[in-house]
């Protein structure tokens, strides 16, 4: 237990270590706990992160880890938000408050079609309304496709370093068995998944898929790279012939820099128009990378064989709409085109601080160490040598240096990637990743006795 005799920085390395520690047992360990707590404390708190080792907002230390925009961007949402709340309102007063009724389940027309068109323009490439269901964000979509399709005796195929809350989501279906599969500098294995899919196949009597492959083709989380056009389609055959769904977090997609383009999404390549389509893909989105987390607005884009089971869900029939009331702000937003102009302005402050940030390890970073230079997205991943601990890196970065980033093997289900990190480019301002990349990059040197 963490006492009030260690001092702030040396509680936050203790607890940071823990954090990265979390596996299997440490759940095990809470669900078994019988210390039940006697009462709820109220910890007034202001934000996800407040009172943690995560908090970006904390003046004592640079956080690198937080994959969040920062208040220079979240500011710039009253003044948009204030017009399109004020224009859906006078809708609404002629619309007998409809936005104050339950939802129909899958959002308004208004809303998708707003959603389709900003897509369509952003992915260069066709979303169509009707393949939408509004959510409150990513993660609501993921565990709405767990419970809903997902045979809960199946099988998650994961890349062997992923997003880490999305592992933490997985675990919490205990029977379900979680598979790490390679991942390469192009994408995920293709080889290796498909000896684990005839391996594990069976034949579910319950629900659509006994098995899901949890994908983030387009700038990964960790790793920034970007899945190869061979890979996507290698999927759309493996899923077919296996019949899995495929959940692709989708959420940096329309975030991508300098010379480089938008990355068609393996939902576009599961074509209807094949003879053998049955879909297998859904694109999991979200609006909270590119305007604000606080929103909880999100999307799923759903083949038919999937809409037609998501609508009919338990959770939609009894709530409709997940997300009503921000739906008709959002639907407003678009309208008067004040969220594509927010969108535009995010992604070139997020560009600008992605290149300075890529140019600074090109020439800064230690030649025994590499990095994954991203086409777009949030993070970029730091590869020390094999004999190196991440861990240990971070406890000299947060004492020598207040500075935070998440260690490579918080990614991963087994516990590897111990020699790696991740950082972020989203929260702080240009001037302040740049000095703290710098930072980091000495650090390197003094740990690795350069």
């Amino acid at each position: 237990m963490i006492t009030n005799k260690f001092s702030a920085i040396q509680r936050r390395v203790l607890s940071t270590t823990f954090i990265c520690r979390v596996n299997k047992q440490f759940f095990k360990s809470i669900n078994m706990d019988q210390n039940y707590p006697k009462k709820n404390e109220d910890r007034m708190l202001k934000h996800l992160f407040d009172g943690s080792d995560w908090n970006v907002y904390d003046k004592n230390i640079t956080n690198l880890g937080v994959g969040a925009p920062g208040p220079d961007i979240l500011v710039k949402c009253c003044d948009i938000f204030e017009k399109a709340t004020s224009h859906r309102m006078k809708l609404e007063t002629t619309n007998q408050g409809m936005l104050f009724q339950y939802g129909p389940t899958v959002g308004v027309i208004e809303v998708r079609s707003g959603i389709a068109k900003f897509l369509t323009d952003a992915y260069k490439s066709e979303v169509k309304s009707e393949d939408i269901i509004v959510t409150t964000g990513a993660t609501q979509g993921l565990h709405i496709i767990l419970s809903t399709l997902i045979d809960l005796n199946g099988y998650i195929f994961v890349d062997e370093v992923t997003y880490m809350i999305a592992l933490d989501v997985f675990r919490q279906f205990s029977t379900l068995k979680i598979v790490p599969v390679k991942l390469n500098s192009d994408g995920v294995g293709i080889k290796a998944l498909r000896a684990f899919l005839e391996q594990k196949q069976f034949k579910s009597e319950t629900k659509s898929f006994w098995g899901l492959y949890y994908a983030i083709p387009t700038y990964h989380n960790p790793t920034g790279i970007t899945f190869s056009k061979d890979v996507l389609k290698n999927l759309i055959t493996l899923a077919r012939e296996f019949d899995i769904l495929i959940a692709c977090d989708d959420v940096y997609n329309t975030l991508y820099y300098g010379e480089n383009v938008a990355q068609k999404r393996l939902y576009a390549y599961d074509d209807p128009n094949d003879d053998d389509f049955k879909g297998n893909v859904i694109s999991n989105g979200s609006f909270s990378k590119i305007i604000g987390p606080g929103l909880r607005f999100g999307w799923l884009e759903v083949p038919p064989r999937c809409k037609s089971i998501l609508e009919t869900c338990g959770l939609l029939n009894s709530g409709g709409c997940l997300n009503n009331y921000t739906s008709g702000i959002m639907a407003s937003l678009l309208d008067l085109g004040l969220g594509q102009a927010h969108a535009k302005m995010v992604k070139e402050l997020y560009e600008e601080r992605m290149l300075a940030t890529c140019d600074i390890l090109r020439n800064n970073l230690p030649k025994s160490c590499q990095f994954i230079e991203p086409q777009g997205g949030y993070f970029v991943w730091i590869q020390m040598p094999e004999d190196t601990d991440a861990n240990a890196f971070l406890q000299i970065c947060i004492k020598r240096h207040k500075l935070f980033f998440i260690p490579g093997n918080r990614f991963s289900l087994d516990n590897n990637f111990k020699n790696c990190f991740r950082i972020s480019i989203a929260f702080h301002q240009k001037e302040v990743i740049q000095s703290s990349v710098r930072r980091i990059c000495n650090a390197l040197k003094e740990y690795l006795n350069l």
